[in-house]
Parts: structure tokens; C-alpha cells; sequence
């Protein structure tokens, strides 16, 4: 009888799982995009609830580091991991599913195991469909256009603009180019497409046109968390993403401008 009481007591899990998990977690959330008190609080969740009480997360732009003690009788008595995450784009479905999952385990809804399943679910999260992508790229870059105050003709145009950029930045720019070459080339396209148009009578404002047809290449997430992480108090990660948003923004002006030279250059045109 002892015996079997042994046996059907529920087991603690290992404090080394718990902080692996914790470190997907936390994995999934930066790489999506996630501010750096977001990434730290769900890790510190998902810890808690699992019953590691000596632990501590440090958190950067590009890097989370986990120590801890484990519990007498686990295997090895200290835990130290670090893991280099590289700066990508963001995908806040990812970030809100991993978000909801935290609070979901605080409520008890889940074992160890099973929230490491629902991670590996939420890393297979399909993204939207490159002609979704490339769709929105081009209604964006035209309400953009509009929004600044261009004509129906420069929306259009903005709209053309807007589907010729990204087509060249899933088909090209991501899988072949460096984040600094591709925006540079970017920006180049979007201002080479706006002064063809503009040229053929297609649009009324090319300042317009390519204002509005930028836009999809702006990096709005990572300006607005590195400025939500420096009033948070994280002064290096909060930099480095504004840094990385500011290099974004040079690059795609590069682009711009290098085009206009090219054209005053070679055509003796003057845009206005």
C-alpha cells in the first residue's frame, strides 16, 4: 500500500526542464519581437509556477542569460545557459500566443511537458502567405500615399510600387542580401518605380509616391520597443534596437537617394 501511494504521488519536474522551457519561451518571444520586460516576466512566470526558486534571467536585444541552483538530488547542482538570439523581424501572433500561454500555465492548465509541446505548436506557427504579404504591401504603401496627402493617380502608383517592393524583398532581398544591401536596394526600386510612373503622367507628387511607398520597409516595431525598453530601464537593449531602426532608415534614404542622383545624372531631370 505504501508503495503505490509512492508511486501515484505527482513528481516535481526537473528544475534544469523548467529552465529550458523557460528559455524557449523567452527564445520565441525576442526573436518575435517581444520588448525585453515582456521576455523576462514570462520567463520569471513560467519559472515561479514550476517550484525553481533560485533563478535569475538576463535579458538583452540579442541574448538571454538563465542561472539557477537545482533542487538537492537533481542532476548537477547549478544550471547556466546563454543563447544568442539574432535580431529579425517581428511576428506578434507568435509573441501573443506565447504571452496568453504564460498565463495560462500560472492557472495550472498545463504540465511541463505539455507547455513545451504548446511552444514547439506556437514555433510552427505558419506566417502570412507571401501573396497576403505582397498584397499588403502594395494597400498599405497607397493608403500611406493618400494619408500624406497624394491624389488617387499617386496611391496607384504607391500601390504598384508597394507589390514590385516586396515581391523583390521575399524573393531577393531575404533569402540573398545582407539587412543593409537589401534596404539600400529597397529603397532604390521603390524610388526607380515612382520616377517611371511619374514620367509616363502615372501620378501627380512623386514625393508622394515614394513616401507612401517606403513605408512597408520602416521598422515601426523595433523603433517603438527600443524607446519602450530605454523608459523601461533597459538602456543597452533599448539602443541596440534603435540603432538597428536608425541603420534601417539610413539605408533606405541611400537607396532613395542614390536613385534620384542616378537619374538627374543620366536623364538631366528634375523631380519635384
Amino acid at each position: 500500500m505504501e508503495q503505490r501511494m509512492t508511486q501515484d504521488a505527482p513528481t516535481m519536474p526537473d528544475d534544469r526542464e523548467v529552465l529550458e522551457t523557460a528559455m524557449e519561451a523567452g527564445h520565441i518571444l525576442l526573436e518575435n519581437g517581444a520588448e525585453i520586460f515582456r521576455v523576462e516576466e514570462t520567463m520569471e512566470r513560467i519559472a515561479a509556477h514550476f517550484g525553481v526558486e533560485r533563478r535569475e534571467f538576463f535579458v538583452l536585444s540579442n541574448g538571454i542569460f538563465t542561472t539557477g541552483d537545482c533542487l538537492p538530488g537533481q542532476k548537477g547542482g547549478q544550471y547556466a545557459r546563454v543563447l544568442h538570439i539574432p535580431v529579425r523581424g517581428a511576428q506578434l501572433d507568435r509573441v501573443v500566443a506565447v504571452n496568453q500561454l504564460s498565463r495560462e500555465i500560472e492557472a495550472g492548465r498545463y504540465t511541463l511537458a505539455q507547455v513545451r509541446e504548446r511552444l514547439e505548436a506556437i514555433r510552427q506557427m505558419p506566417g502570412e502567405p507571401p501573396l497576403m504579404q505582397v498584397l499588403a504591401s502594395g494597400v498599405g504603401s497607397a493608403c500611406f500615399c493618400g494619408l500624406f496627402g497624394g491624389s488617387a493617380m499617386d496611391c496607384a502608383a504607391a500601390f504598384v510600387a508597394g507589390l514590385l517592393l516586396y515581391i523583390f524583398v521575399l524573393g531577393v532581398s531575404a533569402k540573398h542580401m545582407t539587412k543593409i544591401v537589401g534596404n539600400i536596394l529597397g529603397g532604390a526600386l521603390v524610388t526607380l518605380v515612382c520616377i517611371i510612373c511619374y514620367s509616363l503622367g502615372f501620378g501627380e507628387d512623386i514625393n508622394h509616391m515614394i513616401i507612401g511607398s517606403i513605408i512597408p520597409l520602416v521598422p515601426g516595431v523595433p523603433f517603438t520597443n527600443g524607446i519602450r525598453d530605454i523608459a523601461d530601464g533597459d538602456y543597452i537593449s533599448g539602443a541596440v534596437r534603435l540603432l538597428d531602426a536608425m541603420l534601417v532608415f539610413l539605408c533606405v534614404a541611400i537607396g532613395v537617394g542614390v536613385m534620384f542622383t542616378v537619374y538627374r545624372r543620366l536623364m538631366g531631370g528634375v523631380l519635384l
